[in-house]
């Protein structure tokens, strides 16, 4: 009873975190010029987070996480092109598309090590990728699916141009999303994910179900990979091949590394700054962008994060909200 009602204590919102969120929905409004970087933020936030769940909490390694991200992306945009342009309905649709291709998925990560793992997500990322290819007829193949048009969220709010409408759409679906996560991760069921990470013999013996744990967040991860991918195509109209290339996942496990693994704040902190990094740094140099983050990840790895962001450790990893 003690073990579970330090995990409800440590699972409570402290007090900086409802400032931090309204700061987020107030910068849209603030910072009108830059609503649509917001929107990215937000979005790959929410896919970091879900590929944290897999492999901060359950120690997956994971190279084709970007397969649910681009379902969701397809299956949003054709649902609003084909069937019904409601947002909502779209996001369902999404998250409902990943959420069985990640049941299916978790069987196949139940075997093998962490290699075998690697080499399987990477292998149906590239699959789907070779349909949505040559299903031209009705993905649009190489060009991708465009002319996605999308209804006001709630029957009321239209996407605008300056992307403000998409931007606080995105933050308020990142926010449910992240407090269910935080909700998981923090319950007594979430603990046992962490005792699967650390030793999962040891937790065979305890009695508990290594394989359906893995199977159980690998689909719930799945589920918010795919809701990220809808709001993308949702918010920008489009759906390409790109959301399922390796880069889409590459770039969210260098998130990870950014902001930090087992901490679903690290997501969202590691999305933040490699986010603003690529778009100030692109606008420098256009050409060499990827040479200077890839120095900040040296610098990273070699100093250490906690020296290099000593202050931002109040609410930082120690805290593991």
């Amino acid at each position: 009873m003690h073990a579970q009602s330090q995990l409800l204590a440590q699972g409570r919102w402290r007090w900086y975190e409802p400032l931090l969120w309204l700061l987020a929905f107030v910068a849209p409004a603030l910072l009108p010029g830059h609503a649509l970087i917001v929107n990215e933020i937000a979005i790959v936030a929410l896919f970091a987070v879900s590929l944290d769940l897999v492999l901060g909490y359950t120690g997956i390694v994971s190279l084709g996480h970007a397969a649910f991200l681009g379902l969701g992306a397809y299956a949003a945009a054709l649902f609003a092109k084909h069937i019904h342009p409601d947002p909502l309905l779209g996001l369902l649709v999404g998250m409902s598309a990943a959420t069985v291709l990640g049941a299916v998925c978790s069987l196949t990560i139940l075997r093998g090590t962490d290699l075998t793992r690697l080499m399987v997500t990477l292998g149906v990322a590239l699959i789907l990728m070779e349909l949505a290819n040559k299903l031209d007829w009705l993905t649009g193949g190489s060009d991708g699916l465009q002319g996605v048009l999308m209804g006001p969220v709630l029957g009321r709010f239209e996407f605008d141009l300056y992307g403000q409408t998409a931007a606080w759409y995105s933050l308020s679906v990142l926010l449910a999303l992240f407090a269910l996560a935080r909700r998981w991760v923090r319950s007594p069921w979430g603990a046992t994910l962490m005792a699967v990470r650390d030793n999962p013999l040891r937790a065979m013996a305890i009695g508990i179900s290594v394989p359906s744990r893995l199977a159980v967040v690998y689909t719930l991860a799945a589920a918010l990979a795919g809701a990220a991918g809808a709001l993308m195509a949702q918010t920008t109209g489009f759906a390409s091949l790109d959301v399922f290339a390796l880069d889409r996942s590459a770039d969210v496990m260098l998130m990870l590394v950014i902001g930090g693994v087992g901490w679903l704040y690290g997501g969202v902190a590691g999305a933040v700054v490699f986010k603003l990094m690529h778009d100030v740094i692109s606008a420098i140099t256009p050409q060499y962008w990827t040479f200077w983050i890839g120095l900040f990840l040296v610098v990273l790895v070699l100093v250490g994060r906690e020296r290099l962001i000593r202050p931002w450790l109040w609410f930082g990893p120690r805290s593991r909200p």
